[in-house]
């Protein structure tokens, strides 16, 4: 699923490259992809796109005066530019603005289940859109403080995802800033002392920060379909720690993976994997 990381160097090699130019036409193949009626998706037509910004993991495509598209990319969308139009054989997308120059923006989806959505809105709609509204602060570049955020009784990993504590971190950055903390998974929020909620702030701000600065190195148009992710920890269980050299270890739950160093995290002790934990009910 793209993250803060993965839609910031979006929003950023997007906006660079459509703004000023103007849309020619918009239509929708994905059938279940707009979630509005009012502006039409025809309101775009003939407008010059301003830029394309970020918020949370959503992105807002933005035009002079005009409507505004508030996309979310879900598990498996991406937003990306091409020289060439889409042909009749391209089955993966949901969404496309023809520019005037030729170009296409194109909101893609792989796998099935079709679930990023867009809203065309007008401008000053989409900060109170409900999905905006309901976020909570930026996890990056300047979160507040940990200590008066993290409150809830419950563990960091769950609440570090939920979007409206914070804004930004999903399944896989939530194991590497947790690593870098050094902080246990299932460590509730409100155990947290004030030098590790400090602590766990500054691994987040780290982590998240250095990926960007990565992806400012790599990523150029068209923006690949799988970004080349830094991660140190998510997804590589059964490798040395790259701190310690203990193998990683790892949580599967229904969708997705809990990746954790067990002597950094969790005092030694291996966590009961739930595939396991299923099996013998």
């Amino acid at each position: 699923m793209p993250e803060l990381p993965e839609v910031e160097i979006t929003a950023r090699r997007l906006g660079a490259a459509v703004g000023g130019v103007a849309v020619e036409s918009a239509l929708a193949p994905g059938i279940n992809v707009l979630r509005t009626f009012d502006p039409p998706l025809e309101a775009l037509e003939g407008r010059t796109l301003s830029g394309v910004r970020r918020r949370g993991k959503h992105l807002v495509v933005e035009t002079d005066g005009g409507p505004s598209i508030l996309l979310h990319l879900m598990s498996a969308g991406r937003l990306q530019l091409f020289d060439k139009r889409a042909g009749p054989r391209d089955r993966t997308s949901r969404l496309l603005l023809r520019l005037v120059d030729g170009r296409e923006l194109r909101l893609r989806e792989f796998g099935t289940k079709q679930a990023a959505w867009a809203k065309v809105l007008a401008p000053e709609a989409v900060d109170a859109d409900e999905a905006i509204a309901t976020l909570g602060p930026e996890a990056w570049p300047d979160p507040p403080p940990f200590e008066e955020l993290l409150t809830e009784p419950r563990p960091l990993h769950s609440l570090l995802r939920d979007q409206r504590t914070i804004a930004g971190i999903g399944r896989s950055w939530v194991d590497e800033i947790l690593w870098t903390a050094q902080l246990s998974p299932f460590k509730r929020a409100d155990d947290l002392l004030p030098l590790e909620a400090q602590r766990l702030r500054e691994a987040t701000v780290e982590r998240l920060g250095a990926a960007i600065e990565h992806y400012e190195e790599v990523v150029r148009l068209p923006i690949p379909d799988k970004l080349p992710m830094p991660l140190l920890v998510h997804r590589h269980e059964g490798r040395p720690c790259p701190r310690c050299g203990t193998t990683l270890e790892a949580v599967h739950y229904e969708d997705y993976v809990m990746s954790y160093c067990p002597a950094d995290q969790t005092e030694g002790r291996i966590l009961k994997d739930r595939r396991l934990s299923r099996l013998l009910k």
